[in-house]
């Protein structure tokens, strides 16, 4: 695992759109994987102003949901799909065509789960994966304690999550959906890269235990250190818990520039 220790989020969001950047360029329908959340939110502005000033061409780029919630139809605003075609889709450029997500809205849920797991195999697999993470280390909707193999699956929201997403939903938490479909943490594992955004102090205990503690369910998170091609991006408020910060700021420095992350 890669630890990438920034300035701040604008700094971690310029990083990770040059990867994406360098990604398109090499495969132009590079299946990005995409997360929802403030935290990406720089990368997401970030790509599409190399896009808008002709740095990249994205025309052929394609986008895969990484959670949706169950029973939001798909054109309500706060759908994270309605979400994704407004922060990535259409500022670059991009329709629905060129998206894949699971179906919050099916009647077998079950099957909406396995059918998208078999979308993205079909795909080819994601070629980037953006993650955020909790401050209890979850990574999609994983919650603590969740199989470090499970698959594409419908998860039950904690109160505390819906308590939490109630802002998005005119602070009612009546119109909060009570599950979710989710990547599980086997299917995220499949993407060829993974890269993991966290911002602010809030989220320091959570680097700490997902770079520098074991791998263990109770930490989602974790789980990157079992994959091949994994970046943890961190600001220095994020940072400010490992152990191993110099160690890691003085590979990334000696790191040849033409490598990226």
């Amino acid at each position: 695992m890669e630890v990438v220790i920034v300035p701040d989020a604008a700094s971690g969001g310029e990083l990770i759109a040059e990867a994406m950047a360098q990604l398109l360029r090499r495969k132009p329908d590079a299946l990005l994987g995409v997360a929802t959340g403030s935290t990406p939110l720089p990368v997401y502005q970030a790509l599409t102003a190399k896009v808008r000033s002709g740095a990249v061409d994205a025309s052929r780029a394609r986008i895969a949901q990484l959670d949706e919630y169950v029973g939001l139809p798909a054109d309500h605003p706060e759908s994270y799909r309605s979400v994704l075609r407004r922060e990535v889709l259409e500022p670059l450029g991009l329709g629905m065509p060129a998206f894949l997500g699971p179906d919050g809205t099916a009647e077998d849920v079950p099957e909406a789960c396995a059918a998208y797991d078999r979308a993205l195999a079909e795909a080819g697999g994601v070629d980037l994966q953006l993650l955020g993470i909790g401050t209890d280390g979850h990574i999609g909707f994983n919650e603590p304690c969740s199989s470090l193999a499970s698959r594409t699956r419908i998860k039950t929201l904690t109160q505390q999550t819906r308590v939490d997403n109630a802002r998005f939903f005119d602070g009612d938490i009546d119109q909060v959906p009570h599950h979710v479909i989710t990547q599980g943490i086997g299917t995220i594992l499949e993407a060829r890269h993974l890269v993991l955004l966290a911002t602010g102090e809030g989220k320091a205990d959570a680097v700490a235990a997902t770079v520098e503690g074991p791998v263990a369910a109770v930490c989602p998170a974790s789980a990157l250190q079992l994959h091949p091609h994994a970046t943890v991006v961190v600001d220095e408020a994020a940072a400010s818990k490992l152990k191993l910060a110099a160690y890691f700021r003085q590979t990334y420095a000696d790191k040849p520039q033409w490598q990226g992350i």
